[in-house]
């Protein structure tokens, strides 16, 4: 193949399309009026025999050949960006970008407090941006780009094009008020059974990993109310009879807040929970995004505890 006669910016051009899928977007990114960026995207659609881009209700739509070059565009962008950038020796901690992070609140309360700091003090230029991942791998931000990174315990079967890497383990504990009226002599699992249960479901499913293991043993709980957060049902426990099975970081930060709450070990084998971080091939060559990837294995390594003797 004779590069010589490629032009390498409709590369950029298709990489930049297929995030924004807007051509005032593509533009703004590229620095380009509408009407040039509207020219080489006839001269895009001519090299590749394809329209790649439909107008839509609500911007462009990528035609399947469009999906189906859009994994090889985004290696290639990215590692002509790192080509260059060692080239040119330029700082990559000194880029000016946004990184969204997909996870949860009890995430978010473990890490950015730690992360924020050395982001503002090594890398004073990126921008962070966490969106909940509502109890699901975000698989379509991941390959658009609208998601840098996923952070959750309950990524599973994750595609080929993705890497993952362990942060942490978190085991269970059980949450209750330190004046709880049935729990004066402690949490056995009869005591457990004959209290009401408050559960976090990013789902909406209130049929979680307790629930199954007591079905194993032919017993059920109680539940009373589910709700989308995990930061938000200690405060429901506290000073109530309620009991919340939750992750034992979960309870720690809970019972600094507040000392009229109590942790419990847990009276059912539930095992332990693998906090992992995910990302797309395509991002996985990217010096400040691998920088980030780094500091947050290094933070969530060095956070508290996460078991409770």
């Amino acid at each position: 193949m004779n590069l010589a006669g490629k032009d390498l910016n409709l590369l950029l051009l298709f990489h930049v399309l297929y995030q924004e899928r807007s051509v005032s977007g593509a533009a703004g990114r590229l620095a380009l009026s509408q009407p040039a960026l509207s020219h080489r995207l006839a001269r895009l659609r001519d090299a590749f025999g394809d329209p790649l881009f439909v107008r839509a209700p609500r911007g462009l739509t990528p035609t399947p050949r469009a999906h189906e070059l859009a994994p090889h565009a985004q290696r290639l962008v990215a590692g002509l960006e790192g080509f260059f950038e060692r080239c040119e020796g330029g700082d990559f901690l000194a880029r000016e970008e946004r990184v969204h992070l997909f996870t949860t609140d009890y995430m978010e309360q473990l890490l950015l407090p730690r992360l924020l700091p050395v982001v503002r003090r090594e890398a004073p230029n990126l921008q962070l941006v966490t969106h909940n991942t509502r109890g699901r791998l975000p698989r379509g931000e991941l390959e658009t780009g609208e998601c840098d990174i996923a952070i959750a315990g309950f990524y599973e079967d994750l595609p080929a094009t993705y890497h993952q890497q362990h942060l942490r383990q978190e085991g269970f504990v059980v949450l209750s008020a330190r004046d709880h009226p049935r729990l004066g002599e402690g949490l056995d699992l009869e005591a457990y059974l004959a209290c009401d249960h408050l559960v976090t479901t990013l789902t909406g499913d209130l049929d979680g990993l307790v629930d199954r293991r007591l079905r194993e043993r032919r017993l059920a709980r109680r539940v009373v109310a589910g709700l989308s957060s995990f930061n938000v049902p200690p405060r429901l426990v506290a000073h109530s009879d309620l009991l919340l099975t939750c992750l034992a970081s979960v309870a720690e930060e809970a019972v600094r807040r507040d000392p009229g709450l109590v942790i419990h070990p847990c009276p059912l084998a539930l095992g332990e929970v693998a906090m992992i971080q995910t990302w797309h091939q395509r991002t996985h060559e990217d010096r400040l995004r691998a920088w980030l990837r780094e500091r947050i294995r290094w933070l969530l390594a060095d956070a508290p505890a996460s078991t409770t003797e």
